[in-house]
C-alpha cells in the first residue's frame, strides 16, 4: 500500500511529500490528500481540454433523431464514439447536404475524445485556413501549423461550403501531410471527394490532398433533408398553435 502511495505521488510530482517520505508514509491523511490531488488535477486536465477544444454547443447525440436520414449509417457512427479509429489513426469523413447531422455527430465524437484524455482541436475549414494565410511572416505560420498539427484529434468542419485560393489548398495540405499516418482527422463536407476541385479551384495539390486523407479513413454518407429546416418549422408550428390558443382559451379548454 505504501509503495502504491510512493508511485502516485511520484506521478504526481510532489516533491515535497517525496522529500519527506519517510516521516509521512504511515500518516492515516495520506491516502485521502494524494486521492484529492488526482481527483482535482484531473477535473482540471478536462477543464483544459474542453477549453482547448473549442467544441462550442452541441445537441447529445443520445437526442440525434436517427428516423430523420434517408441514408445513416448508424452502427458506424456508433462505432466511431467508441473512439477505436484514434488507435488505428484512421481519419473519418462525414459527406452529405447542409443540415444533415454532420457537424452534431462530429461534436459527439470530439467530446468523447477529450472525455477520454486525449487533445482536440475543433475548427472550420474557413476558420483555419483564414488563421493560416493572415500570419505575418514564417515563424508566425510555422506556429500555427504546429497549432493544428499537434492535437490528437482534429475535426474540420464544412469543407466545400466556401471555395478557396491555391494557398489555402496547400495550407491544407501541409496540415493533412503533417498529420497523415500520424494522428486522425476528422473531415465534414457537402462535396464528394470528385467535387474538390471546386472547392480549390486550379490548385494542383488537391489530388495528392485527396489521397492522403482517403487512406485508412471510413467514409460516412448522410442524406437528410435539413434538420435545422426541420427543427425550425416545428417550432413555428408550436409558436402557431401558442397564439390561436391565446386567442381562444375557451375553444382550447373545451378541445
Amino acid at each position: 500500500m505504501t509503495n502504491n502511495l510512493l508511485l502516485r505521488a511520484k506521478a504526481l510530482k510532489l516533491h515535497g511529500l517525496m522529500a519527506h517520505w519517510d516521516e509521512i508514509q504511515q500518516q492515516p491523511w495520506l491516502d485521502d490528500l494524494i486521492n484529492w490531488e488526482e481527483t482535482e488535477r484531473s477535473h482540471r486536465g478536462l477543464e483544459r481540454r474542453l477549453s482547448s477544444a473549442h467544441i462550442g454547443r452541441f445537441k447529445p447525440l443520445a437526442n440525434f433523431d436517427w428516423d430523420w436520414p434517408k441514408e445513416c449509417d448508424r452502427e458506424a457512427i456508433e462505432e466511431f464514439m467508441q473512439l477505436g479509429f484514434i488507435k488505428e489513426v484512421a481519419n473519418i469523413i462525414l459527406y452529405g447536404p447542409n443540415g444533415a447531422g454532420k457537424t452534431t455527430i462530429t461534436k459527439n465524437i470530439a467530446y468523447q475524445a477529450v472525455i477520454r484524455g486525449h487533445s482536440v482541436l475543433f475548427t472550420t475549414a474557413g476558420q483555419m485556413l483564414n488563421d493560416l494565410t493572415a500570419q505575418d511572416g514564417n515563424n508566425a505560420l510555422q506556429r500555427k501549423i504546429k497549432y493544428y498539427s499537434q492535437p490528437t484529434l482534429l475535426c474540420i468542419d464544412e469543407v466545400g461550403y466556401l471555395s478557396y485560393s491555391n494557398r489555402h489548398a496547400d495550407l491544407l495540405f501541409e496540415i493533412v501531410s503533417r498529420r497523415y499516418e500520424e494522428k486522425p482527422t476528422i473531415i465534414t463536407t457537402n462535396k464528394t471527394f470528385k467535387e474538390w476541385g471546386e472547392i480549390f479551384p486550379n490548385a494542383s495539390c488537391v489530388v495528392s490532398l485527396v489521397d492522403r486523407l482517403v487512406h485508412k479513413s471510413e467514409i460516412t454518407k448522410i442524406d437528410a433533408e435539413s434538420y435545422r429546416l426541420k427543427e425550425s418549422e416545428e417550432r413555428s408550428l408550436k409558436k402557431q398553435e401558442a397564439r390561436k390558443i391565446k386567442r381562444n382559451p375557451k375553444t382550447s379548454k373545451e378541445k
